[in-house]
């Protein structure tokens, strides 16, 4: 079944935090929603939208994409809360003929800014890789997010990332750039090569995000320019934040081990120029798990390591 999309709007993924307690908004507002779609009761749930949410998608087409929706589906026959992440719930959602996954996104005044509907699927969750991974990158970069705990690693409060790692490239003053710091060519890391770190298919490509200037973030666009790899024992890679127009893979490309991605940028929720990568279950974010990411040999501060997560601080390096 195609995937029904009715919005998604502003949809914060790399900076809030998850919970598995639903609040009451979310109760409020996923229960109003469900009563006025069984009743048709569109102009209803329209009023609970945002002002954004109502300019993309007035009554007239939400009639038309709900009328859809039941013809497809029937009626909504019961919800299960899953989580909370980034201002987003996720809700089991069975109707008369199938389960999708119903995502619902509140702005700060519990208006609706956002709602998708998928496909829903129990994936289960994965602890770690199996897949032998090598680090994406040639030299020594540094770790600056990385780790299990919040100390180490703010990402731990997101379902989806929660063993991700920022990595960007230091010189012997502790500098991440040369200069002023207000361009991006800059920072060291800016247009270094960025490789797969296992063999597997790519699933997504978004490419066309602008790089930020250093010190400003883009919170439409969250991870900013995207790879994602399938790999073949089912962990999905997740690159963001590349150069625009860098990337040189596209959507259902294989790839190899070492082979070019593209070039690191400073797109999407980004400060300065650095690679974000992490592992997760399923391909989408908003309903992923995420898993740590272990690489099979890669020297860690000068000494070689095997079988080995990085933390916050280490300098790594990829063996040639």
């Amino acid at each position: 079944m195609k995937s029904l999309l009715i919005l998604l709007a502003f949809l914060s993924i790399f900076n809030s935090a998850n919970s598995q307690t639903e609040k009451d908004n979310y109760k409020e507002v996923s229960f109003k929603f469900v009563s006025f779609f069984n009743a048709t009761k569109n102009d209803s749930i329209v009023a609970m939208f945002s002002p954004e949410m109502k300019a993309a998608l007035p009554i007239e087409k939400f009639t038309q994409v709900s009328a859809g929706l039941k013809m497809q589906l029937g009626s909504i026959k019961k919800i299960r809360y899953v989580r909370v992440q980034n201002a987003t719930a996720l809700y089991e959602t069975t109707f008369d003929s199938a389960v999708l996954a119903m995502t619902i996104n509140l702005n700060s005044k519990n208006e609706i800014g956002g709602l998708l509907f998928k496909p829903y699927t129990e994936s289960k969750p994965i602890e770690r890789n199996t897949t032998k991974m090598k680090l994406p990158f040639k030299g020594d970069w540094t770790v600056t997010w990385g780790g299990d705990t919040k100390e180490q690693n703010y990402h731990v409060e997101s379902v989806a990332q929660k063993n991700a790692f920022d990595i960007l490239i230091y010189d012997q003053h502790g500098s991440t750039h040369k200069g002023t710091g207000q361009v991006n060519e800059d920072y060291y890391a800016f247009g270094k090569e960025l490789y797969a770190p296992c063999d597997g298919e790519v699933v997504l490509v978004v490419d066309g995000v602008k790089d930020n200037v250093p010190g400003t973030l883009n919170p439409i666009y969250i991870p900013g320019n995207t790879v994602i790899i399938k790999a073949a024992n089912g962990e999905f890679v997740f690159f963001a934040h590349f150069k625009q127009h860098s990337i040189v893979v596209k959507q259902g490309q294989k790839v190899n081990t070492g082979g070019l991605l593209g070039l690191c940028g400073n797109s999407g929720n980004s400060s300065e120029p650095h690679l974000h990568f992490h592992l997760q279950n399923v391909e989408d974010m908003t309903i992923a798990v995420g898993a740590k990411c272990f690489f099979d040999q890669l020297k860690v501060n000068g000494t070689l390591k095997t079988d080995y997560s990085p933390v916050k601080g280490d300098k790594i390096e990829s063996l040639k």
